[in-house]
């Protein structure tokens, strides 16, 4: 038995069906193929919107910058202008005369011991200050202290630290020079003060006070005076303090030696060192 298949014609509803949904499949696979470009380009043009939004931004720190630059360039260009030289005018004949008549004047206070031996040795005191070195000298017993002046318009006094030697020989009398040996500062350029005290050295108290005294002073004053033949210095003992007047090397030779004495060293070995320092000093002379 023969059987035939249905024919299918063209114009059937069958046939119209599945070329509708060949249609849409074909209709999706283009949406889905057109899509990533789509999205590609709409990626691109957001990039492009970020950039030149960043390529403003960037736009305006620049001009920020600049107009920082700007202010700091006039900050540093104000003070330049302002320290220019000032323009002075000139001074009148007599403007300076009553800064040319000022006077320097100079106090040294006298301790209240050395008032007595002051007044005694005053015409000692007053020559060489007024005749070696043209200065007006008065003392104040009130005040207990010898003021010394010298005027800048004067003509007399032509030596320009004669105020200060001055000073120095007044104050080496009331630390207990004598005179004659004051008078050596007025005369030589090179002489110095130096003081120290006994407690600078070693802290010491009664018995052991008083006989570091007696080792720097010597029986009779033998020790004190080695000490300032040796070193060519003069030596005032005060109390606790010591005083030493002479040139800079000459005051260390000086206090070394009263140093080793205040430590304990006997005088005999402080004797033997400056016997060989003697010895020194006089080689180098030669």
């Amino acid at each position: 038995m023969v059987v035939s298949a249905p024919s299918i014609l063209p114009g059937s509803s069958s046939t119209v069906a599945t070329a509708r949904k060949n249609r849409r499949k074909i209709t999706r696979k283009a949406a889905t193929t057109a899509s990533p470009s789509k999205q590609i380009t709409d990626e691109d043009q957001e990039m492009n919107d970020a950039e030149g939004s960043t390529s403003n931004i960037t736009d305006q720190l620049v001009e920020v910058d600049n107009q920082g630059d700007d202010d700091e360039l006039l900050i540093d260009v104000d003070p330049m202008e302002t320290t220019a030289a000032p323009a002075f005018p000139p001074l009148a004949a007599g403007a300076g005369a009553a800064t040319r008549l000022k006077s320097e004047t100079r106090r040294i206070p006298i301790p209240p011991h050395r008032m007595t031996p002051l007044k005694k040795d005053w015409i000692n005191i007053f020559g060489p200050l007024t005749e070696i070195l043209a200065l007006q000298v008065r003392m104040n017993v009130q005040r207990r202290c010898v003021e010394a002046r010298v005027q800048q318009t004067s003509k007399e006094t032509k030596d320009i630290g004669a105020l200060q030697k001055g000073a120095d020989f007044v104050k080496a009398y009331a630390l207990g020079f004598d005179v004659n040996d004051a008078i050596a500062l007025l005369r030589l350029d090179d002489l110095y003060l130096d003081s120290f005290e006994i407690k600078d050295v070693k802290t010491l108290h009664g018995d052991h006070l008083s006989r570091a005294i007696g080792r720097i002073a010597g029986q009779d004053g033998k020790t004190k005076f080695t000490i300032e033949n040796a070193s060519r210095t003069r030596i005032v003992l005060a109390d606790t303090k010591i005083h030493i007047m002479g040139s800079f090397q000459n005051i260390k030779i000086a206090r070394d030696a009263i140093v080793s004495l205040i430590l304990g060293s006997p005088p005999g070995k402080v004797y033997a060192g400056l016997r060989t320092v003697s010895s020194r000093m006089r080689q180098r002379a030669l």
